[in-house]
């Protein structure tokens, strides 16, 4: 049986989010702890958006805070599938604040997390591929193997060696060389 396709938009999510006193540190910046919950949410809507089914967090990765966000500040969290992996999904999110006051917008932080299709015992269960469309959603695809053999070597899930992908970064003579003994073996 074929395995259903998505294309990546179809799991696109905005979230829209008002820094209170209450989420500030004593800088009256937002908190990362509060920023990541929210993440967690928008990341999570858009793994159900694609699978449409329970999912649960796997891992958050790559975090990245690239400028605070303030007090009053309104932030957008957009998030989307990248690629799926079996039962698994990696989800690509975007972070910006804006000023409204002074209509200063500006990109704050991105990450991946990955999430766990599950059925009603908690077992994994199947996802729809991923179908990329815009060539940000091309590279995305592209390098989400490359992430996720990093994830599963630090997890101490894969082995080094097995991690393909992830060696031809390092190693692009290896890769290659292996790329031309395949196009051989067609031949």
């Amino acid at each position: 049986m074929q395995k259903k396709k998505k294309f990546s938009r179809e799991s696109l999510v905005t979230m829209t989010e008002l820094v209170l006193p209450n989420d500030t540190n004593t800088l009256n910046n937002l908190m990362g702890g509060r920023l990541m919950h929210w993440m967690d949410i928008v990341s999570a809507i858009a793994a159900q958006k694609h699978s449409n089914r329970i999912v649960v967090t796997a891992s958050a990765d790559s975090i990245s805070f690239g400028n605070p966000i303030q007090l009053g500040n309104v932030v957008t969290l957009r998030a989307h599938v990248t690629r799926a992996f079996n039962s698994s999904m990696e989800v690509h999110i975007m972070v910006s604040a804006e000023d409204i006051p002074s209509g200063k917008k500006v990109d704050t932080n991105r990450a991946f997390f990955t999430f766990v299709a599950v059925d009603q015992s908690g077992r994994p269960i199947d996802v729809p591929e991923v179908v990329p469309e815009t060539e940000e959603e091309k590279e995305l695809y592209a390098s989400a193997l490359r992430r996720r053999q990093l994830r599963l070597v630090l997890a101490k899930r894969m082995k080094p060696e097995e991690a393909t992908e992830l060696r031809s970064i390092f190693y692009p003579d290896e890769a290659l060389a292996t790329a031309e003994a395949d196009t051989k073996a067609k031949k």
